[in-house]
């Protein structure tokens, strides 16, 4: 067996505008490295494509393609929502990635994704003493959610939130110019199932020099009717309209998301969606106003032309965090974003146990929403800021971005079983 081991790669749950960045870092870590790391086989459709066998050797792209992937966004290999089950309860999955590992000679595995993908390299990671496979498994973090433990923010995050202030700002200028004898009422229904992140990005549309209306529904707030109505009818007093920001997380009284559409997602999550008009259709019940609505949803996370400049930057520095963790021979770790200073805002890597992650949520703290619990505090806007700021724009012609779209040529199949997925 060659003693320089093959690296897997895989783009897990729902995409961002920079997760191809961390691709680029990583791939291009990996490449600057090939007297230690042979190939990286990139699994189509996530993890999915380690169980199926169907990986995608990234050599075969040039060097510019790759270089490329840092301003396109969504996820240039294909992702997936599976999250695997324990040894016990499914061996026969672990035997089959052990297969695959084998056939391909891989030794590393990067896993880029959210709190159930981080669950997945935890895992993987443990195949070594469990089924005796070498295997370094190292996770890439990403998730707009914002929900990961331990590191600062999330690459995915900065940007998504930087689309919502600007465009909660765009839309309060717009409502405002008609409010006199049209909407009243604009409600923008933003990402975030727990953690309210992405709607308390809606808080920095306004600010001192930019005083606007806005009142925000955090999931980690219990939706409480007649005080959510209050607040909206003394903004339009005040100011002749509101803006109205809710998290698709938002649950009333009963526990029971405003949004459950009775559905599951892969990973046993209540599907969401469309909470926006339920909250609009209540002010219109109650107080009578006018009203238009809109739902962010896979605008806000593609969003790669108003990415922010430090998230672009975050996102390729884990993934090339990834590689140079795995060289040092650490196994089930995760690279982390360390704030150092909030003004000027410092950053650098850190790293942290999967066992830490793994399956476990952050929530917004209760000193970042204010005590009426409709907005965001100082403190608040201190840390979300430096995440929105700058900009890196991706080149244009005619009018549009210049997304690449790679080649995504498959590696010759080793093995005869195919198999199937439950």
């Amino acid at each position: 067996m060659a003693s320089k081991k093959n690296a897997f790669y895989a783009q897990s749950g729902g995409v961002t505008a920079v997760i191809n960045a961390s691709a680029c870092g990583l791939i291009e870590t990996a490449r600057a490295n090939k007297d230690k790391i042979g190939k990286v086989y990139a699994g189509r459709n996530g993890i999915i494509g380690a169980l199926t066998e169907d990986l995608i050797d990234t050599s075969k792209e040039s060097k510019k393609d790759i270089a490329a992937l840092r301003h396109t966004p969504s996820g240039a290999f294909g992702s997936c929502r599976y999250k695997l089950k324990s040894v016990e309860e499914n061996r026969r999955e672990y035997e089959r990635l052990i297969e695959v590992f084998e056939a391909h000679n891989i030794g590393y595995f990067f896993y880029n994704g959210g709190g159930d993908s981080a669950d997945t390299c935890l895992k993987i990671s443990q195949l070594s003493k469990k089924m005796g496979y070498p295997i370094q498994a190292i996770h890439v973090p990403k998730t707009v959610d914002n929900d990961l433990p331990i590191t600062d923010s999330c690459p995915g995050f900065g940007s998504v939130a930087k689309y919502i202030a600007i465009s909660v700002r765009e839309a309060s200028f717009d409502v405002g110019s008609m409010a006199k004898t049209s909407t009243k009422v604009f409600v923008v229904e933003v990402m975030g199932r727990h953690a309210g992140w992405i709607a308390a990005a809606g808080g920095l549309a306004s600010t001192e020099d930019t005083d606007l209306p806005v009142v925000i529904l955090f999931p980690e707030i219990t939706f409480d009717r007649s005080k959510f109505m209050a607040k909206v009818k003394e903004k339009v007093d005040q100011y002749g309209y509101v803006s109205v920001v809710v998290s698709e997380g938002v649950k009333g009284s009963d526990g029971k998301f405003l949004a459950d559409q009775g559905l599951k997602d892969a990973f046993g999550h209540a599907q969401l969606g469309g909470v926006a008009p339920v909250v609009a259709n209540m002010i219109r019940e109650d107080l009578g106003l006018k009203y238009h609505w809109a739902v962010a949803d896979y605008l806000q996370r593609a969003a790669r032309h108003i990415a922010s400049k430090n998230d672009v930057e975050q996102a390729y520095a884990m993934g090339k965090a990834a590689v140079e963790l795995a060289l040092k021979g650490k196994n089930s770790v995760m690279p982390t974003v360390v704030r150092k200073k909030d003004k000027p805002y410092r950053w650098t890597v850190g790293e942290a146990p999967l066992s830490r992650v793994a399956n476990k949520e952050k929530m917004m703290p209760k000193s970042f929403i204010s005590r009426d619990g409709f907005d965001i505090t100082a403190k608040c806007r201190t840390y979300l800021e430096p995440l929105i700021k700058g900009e890196d724009y991706p080149p244009y012609k005619d009018g549009l971005p210049q997304y690449v779209m790679l080649k995504n040529v498959a590696v010759e199949k080793k093995l005869d079983e195919e198999f199937e997925l439950k």
